[in-house]
């Protein structure tokens, strides 16, 4: 086996290229840094329209009664109880004796309000006038959604055709779209958040592949947390941000401006060298491998990158020259990865649905909506830390059976708490919080150790695509509790119950070395099966 050395020189005359991949060092800790880094910046603007698109007070104008500069709350005003998008009719006989508007100056009916006024500029509400029309308002978040679905199908493709690295490159730069939607009008904003998600979000594709391929098999969990911290810490940040520059242009140009400097990571971040080896480019591989030893400090007796042969390079993860490259095709006549393939875009749908879901309804809690938020977000922290631990502990089902059970009974519990109860209605959704972020990473690290190196990229990328469909269907839940207090938590506790069932048709895939093949996986599974 090799190890890490500063003097010595490793006796083996052969570089062990496979002992290398097992070796957790520096250049690992640099990968993670490199792809958790632009991974913030996606994801404070992947959540931007949660405080960007917020809710506005607003009332209808009168303007008989309104002074030359008009407040939000006029001591004429009727009735508090009036609906924000509901006038108030004037008794003009009783405004002609009064010659100025007086909360008695009103009749008791009420009109459809076509002139708004608003307590404050600081969201598009106000900017585009959407203060009675909600379904604009959701549709921004719903809009981004239908984004991410088009970016995790191209990620999925692009990173196995491409690689990983240009996919995160061209994902993380994309961010800088943002900035253009401060000059847009609706229409026009719509259009830009749609093409911003669908590419910026293939950074949550190909991210996590990067950084599990980079990875050891005792380091993936870590590496699955370490991503979702970044998501996370995204999240907060974005809370922060927020408070500091409540006004939306502003705080668009803050998260979407410093993400042009990503461009630089086409010299400092390298590809995987797993995918490199798999795709056959051999001659970019000894590269990477020389930088991993470098960086590492591995050294070999008479072992040099440039003489080690193909035929060497491709031992390593068990690929033979001219063996036939495995692809989307292949997936399909695989019934083992169809199987996974199933159960994991549903867990990655449920997940994601119920994760969002309490994001979007965090700001919706008793009190300040960005401590709120904030508090939301730092919730998941430590969820992850419990996480690795489960997953180092038990292995990777029996944690996520757990997660997705607690979790749904909690949030439906929540539902039914009435709500002059406060702390426990808020204690409550923290604690299905804290659960699902701790599910949201256990699904993700687990999806991809059960898929191969040969289609990894493309599997992750239609796990991630059901992921984004829950996150497109998340900002519709206000809407939905709106009709009835318990639907959404009836929602996320059917999905918990589904996701629960499913994880008894995948296997433990804890302590096991990544896949390379769907061959190797299929000879597995018989040997399994033959095994007493």
């Amino acid at each position: 086996m090799c190890k890490e050395v500063n003097k010595d020189i490793h006796p083996h005359k052969t570089i062990d290229i496979a002992g290398i991949l097992e070796k957790f060092g520096q250049y690992q800790m640099w990968q993670y840094f490199l792809i958790c880094l632009p991974t913030i910046f996606v994801s404070m603007t992947n959540v931007n329209y949660v405080f960007v698109a917020g809710e506005v007070n607003h009332r209808c104008r009168v303007p008989e009664c309104e002074s030359t500069n008009p407040v939000f709350s006029p001591n004429w005003w009727p009735d508090s109880a009036i609906g924000s998008c509901d006038k108030p009719i004037l008794n003009l006989t009783s405004l002609e004796n009064d010659s100025v508007c007086t909360n008695t100056s009103f009749t008791a009916s009420l009109e459809k309000c076509t002139d708004l006024l608003y307590e404050n500029n600081d969201t598009i509400v106000a900017e585009f006038n959407l203060g009675c029309e909600p379904f604009k308002v959701s549709f921004v978040g719903t809009i981004r959604g239908i984004g991410s679905i088009i970016a995790v199908v191209v990620a999925g493709w692009m990173s196995d055709r491409f690689g990983r690295k240009p996919t995160i490159i061209l994902g993380a730069v994309a961010c800088v779209l943002g900035n253009l939607k401060v000059l847009a009008r609706y229409e026009v904003y719509l259009f830009i958040e749609f093409l911003e998600a669908a590419i910026a979000l293939a950074v949550y594709t190909a991210g996590p592949v990067l950084m599990s391929e980079s990875s050891t098999s005792k380091t993936r969990t870590l590496a699955g947390v370490l991503f979702a911290y970044s998501v996370y810490m995204g999240e907060a940040l974005l809370a922060c941000a927020a408070m500091g520059l409540p006004y939306w242009k502003h705080l668009l140009h803050v998260i979407c401006s410093p993400p042009l400097l990503f461009i630089s990571y086409i010299l400092i971040m390298d590809e995987s060298l797993r995918w490199q080896i798999i795709t056959g480019r051999l001659d970019k591989a000894r590269i990477t491998l020389q930088r991993i030893m470098q960086i590492n400090k591995f050294e070999y007796e008479n072992g040099k990158v440039e003489n080690i042969t193909d035929d060497e390079i491709r031992k390593a993860l068990n690929v033979n020259e001219g063996e036939k490259k495995e692809g989307t095709k292949d997936i399909f006549k695989s019934k083992l990865i169809v199987i996974r393939l199933v159960a994991g875009t549903i867990w990655r749908l449920s997940v994601s649905f119920i994760y969002y879901t309490l994001v979007v309804n965090s700001v919706y809690l008793p009190g300040n909506k960005y401590t709120n938020f904030l508090l939301s977000a730092l919730t998941s922290f430590p969820g992850e830390l419990f996480s690795m631990y489960l997953m180092n502990k038990f292995g990777r089902r029996k944690p996520l059976m757990a997660g997705f059970l607690v979790c749904g009974a909690t949030c439906i519990a929540s539902s039914y708490v009435p709500n002059d109860l406060t702390w426990l209605k808020i204690l409550l959704f923290l604690i299905g919080k804290l659960l699902a972020s701790a599910s949201f990473t256990a699904s993700v690290v687990y999806t991809l150790e059960l898929f191969p190196t040969s289609v990894r990229g493309f599997c992750s990328g239609i796990c991630t695509l059901a992921a984004c469909v829950g996150t497109m269907l998340a900002p519709l839940t206000p809407a939905l509790s709106a009709v009835s207090p318990i639907l959404t938590s009836f929602c996320i506790g059917l999905l918990s119950v589904v996701s629960f069932t499913l994880l008894f048709t995948t296997p433990e895939t804890h302590g096991k070395a990544l896949s390379n093949t769907i061959e190797e996986i299929t000879a597995e599974s018989r040997k399994e099966a033959n095994s007493p």
